[in-house]
């Protein structure tokens, strides 16, 4: 079961991360921004290709992931006065590639001398030939690239850059990655409302539990429960109350199947609920398999999920919860392992579960995190300029530290929990 344990595990945390970083992607690339790198987990690359200007990773440690967008960090190359770099030039006469050694790999590669070169807004770069004195000025394309330790890298004309964008694009950009979260959520609890079905409060019987007191009594799937002792039960909730109540006494069901009415006596089971004795005759609520009721069910989950997971994410700010509560990659691996053997259906509820939660805590107005921006943005807009780059950049560093902080404590306390 091990196995199917990883399995499930690394496809849980592959969607929740994929998702979340799609959004980020899909709305980076609707406003023009450049993405550098689309990456699942962290660490050492252990796949990657390129398509579309981007590289899309998948790295050694399932911590996270990111959307490496142009602007965001030092990813600009400074060309200074003196140094010499190759030309490579297309039919156009526009530089396709800037060459910093290997000049000898380029065959009719223009070797300059840089006088002036701008990269981000007028896409120049003017120069000296070797035994030339004439100053000779480039067009560089836009998508250009630089060539550098065998490494090439994509020029970000300031354009193409994340801090060019309007206020409204960056926002919607990083909210993104939280929405998808709750989208995801919302899909799968109506995919699983469709396939489980979604419980309706009728007082009819659902599937009938091998063994049970229903069973034993005769009780068959769909029979409509009119009254229990007397009792009208015009919902499945009256008929829960009242099973509930008579734990090891005979109460006395009316019932219609089909056109027949009859009486049927059964025993309801004891079952303890903490300190509180229950009864119950082994049946589930009956369930209906619409497409409305499932679009239905899945806002409800999704809304009832959320609160649950932010009225504890109060009580954890608050100080209510204790630090050892939290789960990090561990937590979730044991998680994992303990519904694999429910089948698909409680694999799919836990990834829903764990997409609200992976959208909420994101939208902590915490530094590094997404809500964490979202805030510098909103002082943004408040004040009606940009905070600096290089102070809300050293904010957020500091804030990605004690995050990577935070993830080893709570691990460390999770294989103490688990493994020790």
């Amino acid at each position: 079961m091990e196995l199917n344990t990883a399995i499930a595990f690394i496809l849980i945390f592959g969607a929740l991360v994929f998702f979340h970083e799609l959004g980020h992607l899909y709305f980076a690339k609707r406003a023009g921004i450049l993405c550098r790198e689309f990456a699942i987990g962290f660490g050492p690359k252990i796949f990657s290709f390129e398509k579309n200007e981007t590289v899309y990773t998948i790295r050694l440690l399932p911590l996270g992931g990111y959307v490496r967008m142009a602007g965001e960090d030092a990813d600009t190359v400074e060309l200074k006065p003196g140094k010499k770099v190759g030309l490579v030039l297309n039919e156009k006469d526009e530089v396709v590639k800037l060459v910093f050694d290997g000049y000898e790999k380029y065959p009719n590669v223009r070797v300059i001398e840089v006088e002036q070169a701008d990269l981000e807004h007028n896409l120049t770069i003017s120069g000296y030939e070797e035994y030339e004195e004439e100053l000779q000025t480039f067009r560089v394309n836009e998508k250009a690239r630089i060539i550098t330790a065998g490494e090439e890298i994509q020029i970000a004309p300031y354009n193409r850059q994340f801090g060019s964008k309007k206020l409204g694009q960056r926002a919607l950009t990083i909210f993104a990655g939280p929405a998808m979260n709750f989208i995801l959520a919302f899909v799968i609890f109506v995919i699983l409302g469709f396939v489980q079905g979604v419980p309706v409060d009728k007082p009819m019987v659902g599937k009938v539990m091998d063994n049970s007191a229903a069973q034993q009594a005769g009780l068959k799937e769909n029979d409509t429960i009119q009254a229990i002792d007397g009792k009208n039960t015009s919902t499945w909730k009256d008929v829960v109350t009242i099973v509930r109540e008579n734990p090891n006494k005979e109460i006395t069901l009316q019932v219609k199947r089909d056109n027949e009415q009859f009486n049927v006596k059964v025993t309801p089971t004891l079952d303890k609920e903490g300190k509180e004795e229950v009864g119950r005759i082994g049946v589930y609520s009956p369930v209906e398999k619409t497409v409305m009721g499932s679009i239905k069910s899945g806002f409800e989950q999704t809304y009832q999920w959320t609160k649950l997971i932010f009225e504890s994410l109060v009580k954890l700010v608050t100080g209510q919860f204790s630090i050892n509560e939290l789960s990090g990659p561990v937590g979730i691996y044991n998680l994992t392992d303990q519904v694999v053997d429910y089948g698909f259906t409680r694999v799919l509820s836990l990834a829903a579960v764990l997409s609200i939660n992976l959208g909420l805590f994101n939208l902590l107005p915490v530094p590094a995190l997404d809500g964490g921006r979202l805030f510098f943005f909103l002082i943004e807009a408040l004040r009606g300029k940009p905070i600096d780059r290089q102070k809300e950049g050293m904010v957020h560093f500091i804030g990605f530290a004690l995050l990577m902080l935070l993830m080893l404590v709570v691990t460390w306390n999770d294989i103490r929990k688990f493994f020790l």
